[in-house]
Formats: C-alpha cells, sequence, structure tokens
C-alpha cells in the first residue's frame, strides 16, 4: 500500500510541478491588466469575429477545417507562408489514418493514387542485399489492414479542394494571443486582430499555440532524417513492399508510392559521423553522396533510387519528439484552446505514425466541437461552459493515445538504429518476431466517425 500511495504523490507531484513552472514560462500568457485595460476599447472595436479559428494550415489543420465543415460549422485557417506550405514529399498512412480519411470523405479518392504495400523486404547487414521477406499479417490478426505510401502534395490538395473558398487565410503570422473575457484574441504580424469562441492549434513542432498553452518544447533525440522522392517515368518495377536496412547507426529504406514514384528515407546520428558538417542541412549534395556512403553494400536497385533523385527532391530535417510525460501531465486543452497534430505529439517517424496520428486528432475534435455547436440542449446552458467540456472530452481521448505513439515510436528508433552486437542480436529476434505486428498493432485504431 505504501507504494501505491508513494507513486500516486510522485505522479501528482510531476503534475503539479509542471503545471505551475510552464504557466510561469509561458511567453504568450496574458498581458498584464495595465495593458489589456489600456487597448480594451481598440480591441472591441477593431477586430474580426470568428466562431472556429484554426492556427497552421499543415496536415492536422486542413483536415479539422475539413471535418468541421463535414459537419455544418465553418472555420478559418491560418498560414503563415504565402501558399499552401508542403514540407517533406511523401509519407506512410496506416489503417487508422484511412479510416479518418474515409470519415472526412477523401479516402476512396487517395486510394488511387497509391499502391497498398504488402510486407517487408529486409536487407542483411553485413551484406546489405535483401535476403528475407515478411507478410505485413502473416498471422491474420489484422484482417482488412491498409499500408500505402501517399504524395504530401496529392493529400493535401484534396483536401483543400474540399474547403470552401476562404477557408484558409495565407499569409496571417500569429504575433501574439490575448484575452478579451472568455475570448481569445489573436494579433497578427500584419497588426489585425481576430477575436474567438474557440482557437485550435495546429501549427506544427514550434507552435505558438502550445508555447501559450505552456507545453514545454519538443527536444531533439540526437538523430536527422534524410529524404527523398523520385519519379521513373517507365516505371520503377519494385513490388509493394518496405524496402528496409537497419542497424550500424543508420537506418535505410523505400517504397513504392505508385508504379511510377519511389520515396525513400535514410535517418542517422550526426554525432557518430565524423564527415558531418551543419551545412548538410541545406546542402542536397552532401546529403545524397552521405546516402550513398551508407548503402554501398546494398543492392542496385536499392542504390538507383537515391543515385536517380533530383537535388530539388531531397530534404534534411533534425528529429524532435514531446518528451511522452509532457503529453500525459501538460496543458493540451485549456477553456477554449486545444492544440493537435504536431503541435501536440510532435514524434520520430520510426512507426510511421505522425501523420495517421494528425488525422486522428481532426476527426475527435471535430466531432467533439459538433457536438457542442450541433446538438440541441434543453436549457440554456453556457456555451463556453459546452466548448470546456468538448475540449476536455476531446483531450481526454487523445492524451494516452498520443503518449502510447511517442514512446513506443521512439523505442521501435532506439531499437532499430543502435549499434553493437548485443543490440544487433535483440534487431534480429525483435525484428522478425515483432515489428510487423507492432506497427499494424498501433495502426489497428478506430478514431470513429463524425457524426456519434
Amino acid at each position: 500500500m505504501s507504494i501505491r500511495v508513494g507513486f500516486g504523490h510522485l505522479l501528482q507531484y510531476k503534475y503539479n510541478k509542471y503545471n505551475s513552472n510552464t504557466h510561469h514560462k509561458s511567453p504568450y500568457k496574458k498581458t498584464s491588466n495595465i495593458s489589456r485595460n489600456r487597448n480594451k476599447f481598440q480591441m472591441e472595436e477593431n477586430h474580426e469575429d470568428v466562431d472556429i479559428l484554426i492556427v497552421g494550415a499543415g496536415l492536422a489543420g486542413l483536415t479539422t477545417a475539413l471535418s468541421l465543415h463535414r459537419l455544418g460549422l465553418k472555420s478559418l485557417v491560418l498560414e503563415s507562408s504565402d501558399s499552401l506550405r508542403i514540407t517533406g514529399f511523401a509519407l506512410t498512412l496506416w489503417t487508422n489514418a484511412w479510416r479518418a480519411l474515409d470519415a472526412v470523405g477523401i479516402g476512396d479518392t487517395l486510394r488511387q493514387k497509391s499502391t497498398q504495400m504488402k510486407g517487408f523486404k529486409i536487407a542483411s547487414l553485413d551484406t546489405g542485399l535483401f535476403t528475407s521477406e515478411q507478410a505485413l499479417d502473416k498471422d491474420g490478426k489484422f484482417e482488412g489492414y491498409e499500408s500505402r505510401c501517399v504524395r504530401r502534395t496529392d493529400l493535401l490538395e484534396t483536401i483543400v479542394n474540399e474547403l470552401p473558398p476562404g477557408t484558409i487565410r495565407y499569409s496571417s503570422k500569429v504575433a501574439t494571443i490575448d484575452e478579451l473575457g472568455l475570448f481569445k484574441l489573436v494579433h497578427l504580424a500584419d497588426g489585425s486582430i481576430l477575436k474567438t469562441k474557440v482557437l485550435i492549434g495546429c501549427d506544427g513542432v514550434n507552435s505558438v499555440v502550445a508555447k501559450w498553452l505552456g507545453l514545454e518544447m519538443p527536444v531533439s533525440v540526437g538523430r536527422s532524417a534524410i529524404r527523398g522522392l523520385v519519379d521513373f517515368p517507365n516505371g520503377s518495377g519494385l513490388d509493394p513492399m518496405f524496402h528496409v536496412n537497419f542497424g550500424g547507426g543508420v537506418r535505410f529504406g523505400f517504397r513504392p508510392v505508385d508504379d511510377k514514384t519511389v520515396y525513400w528515407f535514410c535517418t542517422f546520428t550526426p554525432a557518430e559521423v565524423p564527415s558531418y558538417e551543419e551545412d548538410w542541412q541545406v546542402n542536397p549534395i552532401k546529403m545524397k553522396q552521405f546516402v550513398l556512403s551508407s548503402i554501398n553494400k546494398m543492392s542496385q536497385e536499392a542504390q538507383d533510387v537515391v543515385e536517380r533523385t533530383k537535388l530539388s527532391s531531397i530534404s534534411y530535417a533534425p528529429l524532435k519528439f514531446r518528451l511522452p510525460w509532457n503529453v500525459l501531465f501538460g496543458n493540451i486543452v485549456k477553456d477554449n484552446v486545444c492544440v493537435a497534430g504536431d503541435a501536440l505529439h510532435p514524434m520520430t517517424p520510426d512507426i510511421g505514425q505522425g501523420g495517421c496520428s494528425s488525422l486522428e486528432d481532426s476527426v475527435v475534435l471535430g466531432r467533439c466541437l459538433g457536438e457542442v455547436f450541433l446538438k440541441k440542449t434543453n436549457e440554456e446552458d453556457d456555451e463556453f461552459e459546452r466548448i470546456k467540456k468538448g475540449l476536455e472530452k476531446y483531450g481526454k481521448e487523445r492524451r494516452w493515445r498520443s503518449f502510447n505513439l511517442v514512446s513506443v515510436a521512439y523505442c521501435v528508433g532506439f531499437i532499430q538504429q543502435s549499434k553493437g552486437m548485443m543490440m544487433s542480436l535483440l534487431r534480429k529476434v525483435w525484428f522478425s518476431s515483432y515489428t510487423p505486428s507492432a506497427f499494424l498493432k498501433m495502426a489497428n485504431f478506430d478514431c470513429g466517425n463524425l457524426v456519434c
């Protein structure tokens, strides 16, 4: 009994300490009384009213707007760039993501532009050659699973085409967030002000809204990712499989998007690469040279995928994640403000769930807000109280799911990429018996429909 009580006290202590510390640190906390009173009249007169305001026109922000639109609710999406911002080239969408896409009505459109993956081709660490194959669902436990690689441009443009004109407002960078009674005032860099009943942060790893809520910044995992997309005009001829090579400090793989397009990735630890220099991040020639040197033992098929990639189709990104206990104990929701997507749960790409979980967030958030604004009530209850309860319901549904995904992704990446004889042995045993089922198990999740 004493152990249980002690552990409970420890969790409560971490929760109280986390909340008390982070609220004082937030640079986006509400302004002082003097400042607010001085500008109160101007704020009340010079603002635009918006019921639901979404910050960030990435995957989470756009899909949330589409979820709301399907329910007949209007929202406004703010994007700091002057056009649709597409970072990365492609992403793998698993069963849970396709269920979410079906919920917002665009799943079938995207299926026509992608290829269903059947399993893994695994390269030997010693020879670099593909020596074994595994079906994704070899035991038949996940009937009807889906795993497809989709061009990011296809995904985002499909969503945008379903949104009403004027939903996205470009060149709209958030400067500060203030409060006016129960409303939130969002100040933009151009001086304009938006007053909203609901503020949703889908603004990525460096989220302004997450900072305002008091969430700690995501941290580096010490690894980086080089990614590329290559076209084969006459067809790639690749089997619909994940082609992977893990170990030795490098994780490399490629998979077909469709008959003529292939997506590839290479994750590594810069600190373990003697030749690494900071300018790699902006020098695709050096990125390409490093990847080719890392896979020089692999088949010509693998080397051709990288060799034929145009320099303009290669990108670099340091890998970050939100510490799992920040997700578990932090303010992901407060009153009429919340976060979703990478603003909530940035994670490593090792189980392919970053984009998938963002789609889950969007459907759950849309459903919770639909219940707030569309369901008739028998009494004159307070709208802001209903908003608060609706977002708390969203937070309750997403907190543990996000915690699990972030934690599992980090552990999988650590094991797959680590060096050493013991880790190599663990990887051989672990990969063959656990990885495919782990991917499918984490993807075997249904976020539900928009209307309960």
